[in-house]
């Protein structure tokens, strides 16, 4: 039999968040449990007692005992009120900060797939809001134990007054007990509506935050504001019937509770006149009526603990998503070989890459260039394992990297990119992200090779500055991101098109000082200059997901094609150049295999000198 997590996934991931969750905070809720039942057991006490001592007042007798026994109650049932309320902030503040560092975690380990699928504003509202309210539910849990407390002692007492005051209210009961189930359900079909409607604002104001520039320069501020808040009628709506739900069951609580009090009551009064209780007990058959048909609360308990169901679920579809495993192979010593075989590669159900086949020797460079959306950046992405194939296999040095360990691939392979996140406090720190034990002479180092150092020093407080209080322009947040790439080292160097801001002085002198590292450093490097790649030991031309042809790149500028991935035209008498090498032209098959051909890389020394444009 399918179990129902097998069914819904994200319910099952929902369920198992919340019981590690409720496990992590384990003991406070256990106490927050205790104290919420003795706060229940002090309160059903209560009437007992005012009970007894009415009764002994009326008969003049000595009371002073049992009044006392009230005061105690009420100082009791006061202090563990108070305990109750900072046990509850504390258990939740605790599965909160729990819940958003497991998520965190996973949405990182998860790589860009789950921003792809949820959406960047999206994963925030859930990471943020939905965990907060999902963070409830353990001390949820622990109150409702103790509210159901009530109406069962409730029950209970009248039953240990007269059997008849228990027999009224139970004839009742199951018009609350389906109150309560249809509360529970409604309430949990609308709170999910709701958050959904929230993350999609939340993701729409991403994007709209993140290209504010282009909606101020296209004086579209009215329209993207109008699109950020598409969401909102149906966030109203479902709000609206959140409210509604909960409304109609305090209708329906107000005109059945009342109407069962009053049963209990006037058989009460029908008891006393028959001399079988006495008036303490009526006051405290009044007060036990009340605590039985206590739906007030639980209306309140089940509705706060469905929101957080249902924010639990919006949490375990992104525990769904799956995290990048590794492995546990070791990394030979080696020059960093890189080679692609025959990988495949699918985003949005487009194949981005088809049966991409690649050899880069140790210590080469290989410039990626092609059209947009030809798939150089997913190509640069699966190189360094920051995505997986959904065919095929990458190696470095002829192991697979999903078999090497987490610490083993990133410490041998460094990025750089056209957009660099400078993540940690100081700009110092930035450039050392990711290094066991980065020094300062060799983050230096990497700024002087990248360009960086001069603009570094002038700022404010040097490499100690601030990130926030860094003011850089495009150009010089890319040249830190390669400072950052060149602390880094490792065996194999990507460039996804991280030298795209530069101007082209800086440009030269940084691919002079790459290029002229030497063996021992592989480089791939996303280009869209021809100046670039002409630096490059060789040149992959990505066209239609596939590998159109492989070598340098004075040789391929022969194809009319080529030139115009560049912007350059040409003839149409040069686009079937007859002297272009079989290697370069593949339309035609060169005993090499398939349109995604096998080329192996040489290196620009053995390639000989050639004219770049």
């Amino acid at each position: 039999m399918t179990s129902r997590a097998d069914d819904d996934p994200a319910a099952g991931h929902a369920r198992t968040l919340l019981r590690t969750a409720t496990r992590y905070s384990g003991s406070r809720c256990a106490a927050l449990c205790l104290v919420s039942i003795a706060a229940t057991g002090a309160g059903l006490l209560l009437p007992a007692a005012l009970g007894r001592a009415l009764d002994l007042l009326l008969a003049h007798a000595p009371a002073t005992r049992w009044v006392l026994c009230c005061a105690g109650l009420v100082l009791l049932l006061g202090l563990l009120d108070a305990v109750q309320t900072v046990l509850t902030g504390t258990v939740d503040a605790r599965t909160t900060a729990w819940l958003r560092r497991r998520l965190t975690g996973h949405v990182l380990g998860a790589g860009p797939r789950a921003a792809d699928r949820f959406g960047s504003g999206d994963l925030v509202a859930r990471l943020v809001g939905n965990a907060a309210e999902a963070g409830t539910t353990p001390a949820a849990r622990a109150a409702l134990v103790a509210a159901l407390a009530g109406p069962v002692g409730g029950v209970v007492a009248l039953g240990l007054i007269d059997w008849w005051l228990a027999a009224v209210f139970l004839a009742g009961a199951p018009v609350l007990a389906l109150l309560l189930r249809a509360v529970s359900r409604d309430t949990s079909e609308s709170a999910s509506r709701y958050q959904r409607a929230q993350g999609r604002i939340a993701d729409a104001l991403a994007e709209a935050v993140e290209g504010v520039r282009t909606v101020r320069a296209a004086g579209t501020e009215d329209r993207e504001t109008a699109r950020v808040l598409r969401p909102l009628p149906g966030l109203s709506r479902a709000g609206h019937r959140m409210w509604r739900v909960q409304g109609r069951a305090a209708a329906r609580a107000v005109a059945v509770a009342p109407l069962l009090q009053l049963a209990v009551v006037a058989v009460a009064g029908v008891l006393l006149t028959r001399g079988r209780l006495s008036v303490g007990e009526v006051l405290a058959t009044s007060r036990y009526a009340v605590l039985a048909t206590g739906v007030g609360v639980l209306v309140g308990r089940l509705a706060g603990l469905a929101r957080a169901r249902a924010a639990a679920r919006r949490l375990g579809e992104v525990e769904a998503e799956p995290v990048t495993a590794f492995g546990a192979r070791r990394l030979p010593d080696g020059p960093g070989r890189l080679e692609l075989r025959g990988v495949t590669a699918r985003r949005g159900g487009r194949t981005v890459l088809d049966g991409v086949d690649l050899d880069v020797p140790g210590g080469t460079t290989l410039a990626v260039v092609g059209r947009s959306g030809s798939g150089k950046s997913l190509l640069a992405a699966l190189a360094g394992r920051l995505a997986d194939p959904d065919a095929g296999d990458v190696l470095l040095d002829g192991v697979p990297l999903r078999e090497l360990p987490h610490d083993d691939l990133r410490g041998a392979v460094g990025y750089a990119f056209a957009r660099p996140a400078l993540l940690g406090g100081t700009i110092g720190q930035a450039l050392g992200l990711g290094l066991p034990s980065p020094s300062p002479g060799r983050i230096r180092e990497a700024a002087r090779t990248a360009l960086a150092d001069d603009f570094v020093r002038r700022l404010p407080d040097g490499y100690d500055t601030a990130v926030a209080d860094a003011p850089r322009s495009g150009g010089e947040s890319q040249r830190l991101g390669l400072a950052r790439a060149f602390a880094h080292g490792g065996r194999l160097l990507i460039l996804d098109d991280a030298l795209s801001s530069l101007d082209t002085v800086t440009e030269r002198h940084i691919t002079d000082a790459l290029f002229g590292d030497g063996p021992g450093t592989t480089r791939l490097l996303v280009a869209h200059r021809g100046a670039t790649a002409a630096c490059a030991d060789a040149v992959a031309w990505l066209d239609g997901g596939r590998v159109r042809a492989v070598g340098r790149h004075e040789e391929l500028w022969r194809l009319a094609e080529y030139r115009a991935v560049f912007g350059e035209g040409a003839g149409p008498a040069d686009t079937g150049d007859s002297d272009v090498p079989p290697v370069l032209d593949t339309r035609g098959g060169n005993g090499e295999g398939h349109d995604g051909m096998s080329a192996r890389i040489r290196p620009a020394a053995a390639a000989g000198d050639g004219t770049a444009p």
